[in-house]
């Protein structure tokens, strides 16, 4: 495994197009397209890493898993009524389908569905403590208690959230929020960005390698039936417009985020993740998809067999 990753690494930092960084975040803007980071964590929590594995990057939407967990955790398949299970076919930010959809967004994964997800497990908190239970959730799957929040990334986004503070507002015209609406933001912005590195993410991943548990700390963090279906909304909706190609290169489900990671899920087999900050059109990790293509033709661990 250390010499196949090995090999991904030096083959995608060799390749002249890196894509492009994210810029309508500024703090994203200033990020050095040139790194690469790649890990594996096997089910029993044995890391294997190449390049800048342990380089800390803001995970952007790749945290809509974790509060997608969460919500579920707390209100169980009554969220399904607040926000869809289906694949988007837009942008990540788009406007144009809530209009057509009651102010419903198609799944928790588009910007829409996961502020809706935000709204759904504050439950009347403020949002520091909402930020603070999302945090601690993420350093339980994960096990370290180290990982933390990238506060000028924060600023950053709070600064340009235009966009997202007018999805907002559009699904409250609607009756759909029970917090206020720079309440929801504010916890939403926050865990967008917290910053983490690919040993960190492939470990917060273990828990759904092997149907809700994770075997190396022996926590169970959800039902085998909702582990299961956590997977199949990352395969059908974790890249944005890009998530069929993303299933027909890769065969992984996946969630990116335009910080430049992928977060993967071998059933069975293992968590990766992949970090690489260039971009393809659509705001996933160009060398990133890349090198997770690489990885399932070499391991033959796409879900759709050899």
């Amino acid at each position: 495994m250390q010499a196949i990753l090995d090999d991904i690494t030096a083959k995608v930092t060799a390749m002249p197009d890196k894509g492009k960084v994210a810029t309508y975040i500024p703090q994203l803007a200033c990020v050095d397209p040139d790194q690469f980071g790649i890990c594996v964590a096997l089910p029993d929590g044995t890391v294997f890493s190449a390049g800048d594995a342990h380089t800390l990057f803001s995970i952007q939407s790749i945290s809509k898993v974790f509060t997608t967990t969460m919500a579920l955790g707390k209100l169980g398949d009554a969220i399904w009524k607040r926000v869809g299970r289906e694949p988007s076919g837009d942008p990540f930010n788009s406007v144009v389908q809530l209009e057509m959809e009651n102010g419903k967004p198609r799944n928790p994964f588009i910007n829409a569905g996961a502020i809706t997800v935000v709204d759904a497990i504050m439950m009347g908190h403020l949002p520091k403590e909402t930020i603070a239970e999302i945090l601690e959730f993420v350093r339980f799957i994960a096990d370290d208690n180290t990982i933390a929040i990238d506060e000028k990334v924060a600023q950053s986004e709070l600064l340009t959230g235009d966009r997202n503070a007018s999805l907002a507002h559009f699904m409250a015209s609607y009756g759909h929020f029970k917090n206020p609406v720079d309440y929801v933001l504010g916890a939403y912005f926050h865990h967008c960005s917290i910053a983490m590195t690919c040993e960190q993410l492939a470990k917060a991943a273990l828990f759904l390698v092997s149907d809700g548990v994770n075997l190396s700390t022996g926590a169970r963090v959800v039902s085998e039936q909702r582990a299961r279906r956590i997977n199949s909304l990352m395969m059908m909706c974790g890249h944005y417009d890009g998530s069929g190609e993303f299933a027909f290169r890769v065969g992984l489900p996946g969630k990116s985020g335009v910080g430049g990671g992928i977060m993967a899920v071998a059933p069975g087999k293992a968590s990766i993740s992949v970090w690489s900050p260039g971009l393809d059109r659509v705001g996933n990790s160009h060398l990133g998809t890349i090198a997770l293509e690489m990885l399932t033709q070499r391991t033959g661990w796409s879900v759709f067999g050899h």
